[in-house]
């Protein structure tokens, strides 16, 4: 069993140096993180543009969190699956395969609830 540590500025400092750091990384070397990131930027133009009430930010700021959050674990899942074997292998494959369908499912999600909230406001 590890030693309990007693709470350190210093200590959770770094973990957010190393957070930000992860984030310069996978903007650096992911192409979806683009993507990601123009859609956050028009969810937030759309915003703007059109009215929101409070509840309708809440709404979107969680299902744009939760696109992002999705990619990020797809990411890592990805990376850690190409650690263990760079060769086809079908279970890794499969593994692949169901952490970016997570993507597509939340994206999808994403996408509806944008247009249930944004397409009333426009057509009107």
């Amino acid at each position: 069993m590890s030693e309990y540590k007693r709470f350190s500025v210093s200590e959770r400092s770094k973990s957010f140096c190393y957070a930000l750091e992860g984030m310069f990384s996978f903007f650096k070397r992911e192409h979806n993180a683009v993507l990601h990131l123009l859609a956050t930027v028009a969810v937030i133009v759309l915003s703007i543009i059109f009215p929101v009430t409070r509840f309708e930010v809440i709404i979107l700021v969680i299902v744009t969190g939760l696109v992002w959050v999705t990619e990020l674990i797809n990411t890592a899942i990805e990376k850690t699956t190409d650690l263990i074997s760079k060769e086809d292998h079908p279970e890794i494959k499969f593994i692949k395969d169901i952490a970016a369908a997570a993507v597509l499912v939340m994206a999808a999600v994403a996408l509806l609830t944008g247009s249930l909230i944004f397409i009333p406001k426009i057509i009107v």
